[in-house]
């Protein structure tokens, strides 16, 4: 062998020992990182059920507050004389007395 090769040879060897020792904790760890990545994806956590439980909440105010426009424009209406909006009104009425008995659910686990 070269004289040169071999004295490169020699110093590069303890660089490849860290490559080396790092793929080795890199293999060992693997199953242990992919598994815990799968959890967390498989998992809600408490701010992400809050979060979706506020946007639903959130959502049900907005419908609610827009029925009620609705329904005092219709009531406004009916009083005047329309039938047809009097048949509106009560169905509005309707849809927001259902949706006012109901809440997004909880995620009590």
């Amino acid at each position: 062998m070269h004289p040169l090769k071999l004295i490169l040879a020699c110093a590069a060897v303890p660089l490849l020992g860290g490559c080396l020792a790092k793929t080795v904790v890199d293999v060992a760890t693997a199953p242990v990182k992919i598994v815990s990545k799968g959890v967390d994806m498989a998992t809600t956590s408490q701010s992400e059920a809050d979060e979706k439980r506020g946007r639903e909440l959130r959502k049900r105010e907005e419908r609610l507050g827009k029925l009620e426009r609705d329904y005092r424009k219709l009531n406004e209406q009916c009083h005047d004389g329309s039938d047809k909006a009097c048949d509106k009104r009560d169905e509005v009425g309707r849809e927001m007395d259902a949706l006012a008995g109901t809440s997004p659910a909880r995620d009590d686990d």
